[in-house]
């Protein structure tokens, strides 16, 4: 780490400690040539595979748009954030899981299914809804039967 007053390579950790929660280090530096002391953050830098849309252009991974497409799906619905924000992170760390730098964007849509079953039945019928493109109520009930079919997981 360079010395951010004197611009010396050589600088020496005096104390590390978590923050935020464990995602980031916070060390306390000294420069060893002008003993000047500053404070440093790190993070660790996860990158989620860009996906390729049906099309097959590319984009980068949005978590506001699968966030803003979970949050329709659960609309008036009694689902927490907190399980919503837990379910989004369950879906991420499937993602840099793979190891893949990219990814079909229907693994992703196919992973929200998951959550939303788990989550809330009625939210994932909304979502498999206009992400399978139902075009008749037969599709609907076809669906809510499968999942009548299905035990319950928690």
């Amino acid at each position: 780490m360079h010395c951010p007053f004197c611009g010396a390579n050589d600088t020496k950790v005096i104390d590390s400690r978590l923050v935020a929660e464990g995602e980031q280090v916070r060390r306390r530096r000294e420069c060893v040539a002008c003993g000047e002391r500053f404070t440093t953050f790190e993070t660790a830098e996860l990158v989620l595979p860009r996906l390729i849309k049906q099309d097959g252009s590319r984009q980068p991974f949005d978590e506001e748009k699968l966030r803003a497409g979970m949050q329709r799906a659960l609309e008036k619905r009694p689902v927490s954030v907190e399980r919503l924000e837990a379910a989004l992170a369950h879906i991420k760390h499937k993602l840099r899981a793979t190891g893949e730098r990219e990814i079909k964007s229907l693994v992703v849509g196919e992973l929200v299914m998951a959550e939303l079953q788990k989550l809330d039945e009625v939210a994932y019928i909304r979502f498999a809804s206009v992400y399978r493109r139902f075009q008749d109520l037969n599709e609907f009930r076809e669906e809510i039967d499968r999942l009548a079919r299905v035990p319950a997981k928690e």
